[in-house]
C-alpha cells in the first residue's frame, strides 16, 4: 500500500474525469495520518477550483463558525482532513453546483481513509456525503440531521453551509440551538486531546 503522502500526489494528478470537468480536474483534498477531525463536503465550488483551498469561501466561513475554529486550525492537515465526495469541481447545473462526479469516490475514498487512523470526529455535509457515510440514516438531508444523535459522537450529519441554505437554517432553528453548541464543544474536546 503506498504511503499517504504518495498516494496524495496521485490524487493531485487524477485526471480520471477530465473530459467531464469545465475547467478541468484540480483535485483539491488535504490530509495527513494525524488528522483527529474528518470533513466530508460534495466537491469545491468555482471559487475553491479557483484558488485551490479547501472551504475557502463563504460557505467554509460559516463551516468554521460552526466547529468555533479559526482558519489556522482548520487549515492544519495535522488536526483537520478535509476529502469531499468529489475532489474537481464538477460544474455549475440549474439550482447550483452539479453533484459530485460518480467515479471519484470508488477510485480513491477508501485507499485515503485507511491511511486516516486517528480520526475521532466526522462530520458528513450534504446529501452526497450522508448517502455515504450514513447510507440508513434517512430520506433527506433533514431527516438525517435531525437524526444526528444516531450516530453521535463520532459522526455528525450537518446542512451544506453555504448561503443558499439561510432559509433551510431559519426554518430549523434546533439545528443552531441544540446541534451547533454540542458540535463546538465535540470538537474543541477532540483538538485539545493530542496524540
Amino acid at each position: 500500500m503506498p504511503s499517504l503522502a504518495g498516494l496524495l500526489k496521485e490524487v493531485r494528478a487524477c485526471t480520471l474525469c477530465a473530459e467531464h470537468l469545465p475547467l478541468g480536474p484540480r483535485p483539491i483534498v488535504q490530509a495527513h495520518p494525524l488528522a483527529r477531525i474528518l470533513i466530508v463536503g460534495q466537491a469545491p465550488g468555482k471559487k475553491v477550483h479557483e484558488t485551490g483551498l479547501p472551504f475557502n469561501d463563504a460557505s467554509g466561513d460559516r463551516l468554521r463558525a460552526w466547529l468555533g475554529i479559526t482558519r489556522e486550525t482548520f487549515y492544519d492537515s495535522r488536526q483537520v482532513a478535509i476529502l469531499p465526495m468529489g475532489f474537481c469541481f464538477p460544474g455549475t447545473g440549474k439550482s447550483g453546483d452539479l453533484p459530485p462526479r460518480p467515479e471519484c469516490a470508488p477510485a480513491w475514498r477508501s485507499a485515503l481513509l485507511s491511511h486516516l487512523k486517528n480520526i475521532q470526529l466526522t462530520l458528513v455535509i450534504g446529501q452526497y456525503a450522508q448517502a455515504y457515510h450514513l447510507p440508513h440514516a434517512g430520506a433527506s438531508v433533514t431527516e438525517v440531521v435531525q437524526g444526528w444523535q444516531a450516530s453521535w459522537p463520532h459522526t455528525v450529519p450537518l446542512p451544506h453551509p453555504s448561503p443558499r441554505n439561510n432559509l433551510w437554517l431559519r426554518r430549523n432553528p434546533w439545528f443552531e440551538q441544540e446541534l451547533l453548541p454540542m458540535l463546538r464543544s465535540r470538537t474543541a474536546e477532540v483538538l485539545a486531546h493530542k496524540i
